[in-house]
């Protein structure tokens, strides 16, 4: 798919504040062109003087000209800078938005495999750097060039030879831009990957400080941290290196006009073709071109940055959705049927091969195998969080990629063993099961999850803070509202994986329990390492190399599932018959 132009990409974003945007560029042109009296003022004086003007009144009225000119332009384009801001933040708000609003309906995979750091810059970095573009470089850039554009026509209207000649000088200056502009798009690049990769550090470091400090870290950590943020200081001081004297000599060259105005202007005028007083006029009105366009050179490494931006944003805005119905269907009972599934992950990779799995309602299905099987996957496929490659996966009879997502989910309540939690109180933890959920309600399913003591101890109970990703609570206290929270849901499939990881010996009865009251008349689905928990599952589906290796009961599958038996002994810790 061909990449739209960056500049018509970001006026599409903008669509809603079309009307600020052109208002601002007409303000700021008309501003620009306000700006240029002063410089017709000015020749006027000067030509008043050579032809010894001896009226204070012509005086007095040029200069009043010149001043009217001179606030107008100040007015008009402080006025266009605010409604292009107003329209602009208003514009970097709603893009954030639907960036926020894109990314539940993106497969998780894509989501995951975005790290935090480079979602940050992207949001936050990114977006921002749109700013200067929408709110400056479009009615400032324009209504610049648009200036120089209408002196340079008023010059070619007073004589063609002068007009040419107060141009000369420009591309010349112009020229070396181009030089140093040609590689800058791929050096932005550059720029916005190295920073992100310093971004991902500082976030990884940040992260792990608890491991570095544990495991005496602390040097080897910082030197990568700082190795990081040195070469991405590094990077930037090379890039402006390479690029100073070429700017140099284009901000240098490109206003010089004079230089070739006055000696062959002088010429010309010498010659008897060209009149004093036009002579003058070209003078001074050459001088006014070169405002504009070194404001509007400002903008040029902005327009060589767009296309990274715009791709950046674009990446999320445009990033393939997940493909399912919109209107709602009625679902039967909650059972499910993987029919033939085949799975990879954007690297191409196939995890699961050709995945038959018949789960009925109301039974508790245990997937079991050694790492990296696939166990995770057929769960996440299973609650929508992926569509197949290949196959299909039915859910109450009907096909998920024919149930909105929205219905896909409320369906499923899935527990694993790193749940996040949000940096609110534990009420409202819990109540994003439901969000509708009263007071009582919450505090009814703590009760029945067996987290209502830990809650009552906490320093302010269910009012408390439980920090940003519920830093403040430890792994078994975050594990249990997690469980709260599923239960609060009241989804009728339930997907467990390693719910109980960070359980210490002492809670585990009573998060068993909670766990009992959660699966109560569900279609259950856990995935297990510690197979003593899962001998009373009505099918355990052993899942190795991405395909299902064996599935039943506990019992027949210790007689017919080598693989099945291995894991069992391992975890029981039986070697050659006797306890160990």
């Amino acid at each position: 798919m061909k990449q739209k132009n960056p500049l018509l990409r970001i006026w599409e974003l903008g669509a809603s504040q079309h009307g600020g945007l052109i208002r601002a560029i007409i303000s700021a042109l008309i501003g620009v062109m306000c700006g240029i009296m002063p410089y017709i003022a000015a020749a006027q004086v000067v030509i008043g003087l050579v032809q010894s003007e001896k009226e204070l009144s012509y005086y007095l009225f040029w200069c009043a000209v010149g001043l009217a000119g001179y606030i107008a332009r100040t007015m008009l384009y402080n006025l266009a800078l605010a409604m292009s801001h107003r329209a602009t933040f208003s514009i970097l708000k709603e893009i954030r938005q639907h960036i926020l609003e894109k990314l539940p309906r993106l497969p998780l995979g894509t989501v995951m495999d975005m790290s935090s750091g480079r979602m940050k810059q992207i949001v936050v970095d990114q977006v921002d750097g749109m700013e200067t573009t929408l709110a400056h470089l479009l009615p400032e850039m324009t209504s610049n060039l648009g200036g120089a554009l209408c002196v340079t026509i008023y010059l070619f209207v007073l004589d063609w030879r002068m007009a040419l000649i107060s141009l000369i000088s420009i591309p010349v200056g112009m020229f070396f831009m181009m030089i140093t502009m040609g590689g800058y798009g791929k050096d932005y690049e550059g720029a916005v990957k190295t920073t992100q990769t310093m971004n991902e550090t500082i976030v990884e470091y940040i992260g792990g400080i608890k491991v570095i400090k544990a495991f005496n870290q602390g040097k080897h950590s910082y030197a990568k941290f700082s190795d990081k943020v040195l070469a991405n200081a590094a990077y930037y001081y090379n890039w402006m290196k390479r690029c100073q004297f070429k700017m140099s000599l284009a901000y240098a060259i490109a206003p010089t006009t004079l230089v070739t105005v006055l000696p062959l202007g002088w010429l010309i005028y010498r010659s008897g073709t060209l009149r004093m007083e036009t002579f003058l006029t070209c003078i001074i009105l050459s001088l006014s071109i070169v405002g504009p366009l070194i404001a509007a050179m400002g903008f040029i490494d902005n327009l060589a940055k767009i296309a990274t931006t715009v791709g950046a944003v674009d990446e999320i805005l445009t990033g393939k959705e997940q493909q399912h119905a919109q209107e709602k269907v009625t679902l039967g009972k909650p059972d499910i049927d993987l029919k033939h599934v085949s799975f990879s992950y954007h690297t191409g990779k196939e995890i699961l091969h050709d995945v038959n799995l018949k789960l009925n309602a109301g039974t508790m299905t245990a997937l079991v195998g050694p790492s990296g099987g696939g166990k995770s996957t057929i769960a996440k496929l299973i609650a929508g969080f992926w569509d197949t490659t290949k196959g299909t996966v039915c859910l109450g009879g009907v096909k998920e990629t024919d149930i909105p997502l929205e219905q896909l989910y409320d369906q499923v309540a899935f527990v694993s063993q790193d749940n996040y939690l949000f940096d609110d109180t534990v009420r409202e933890n819990i109540r994003m099961g439901r969000t509708s959920a009263s007071d009582a309600e919450v505090e009814a399913v703590a009760k029945a999850a067996g987290c209502e003591e830990l809650i009552r101890n906490l320093e302010h109970g269910y009012d408390t803070r439980v920090g940003g990703g519920g830093a403040h609570l430890s792994g078994g206290e975050r594990q249990r509202i997690a469980i709260a929270r599923a239960m609060l849901k009241d989804a009728p499939i339930i997907i467990l994986d390693e719910a109980t990881a960070y359980i210490d010996p002492e809670n585990e009865a009573v998060i068993q329990t909670a766990v009992a009251n959660l699966i109560k008349g569900k279609t259950v689905i856990i995935i297990a390492h510690r197979l003593s928990t899962i001998t009373d599952a009505d099918k355990i589906v052993v899942v190795k190399d991405g395909q299902i290796h064996a599935e039943g009961r506990h019992d027949t599958l210790l007689d017919n599932c080598t693989l099945y038996k291995a894991m069992w002994q391992a975890h029981m810790g039986i070697k050659g018959g006797e306890a160990v």
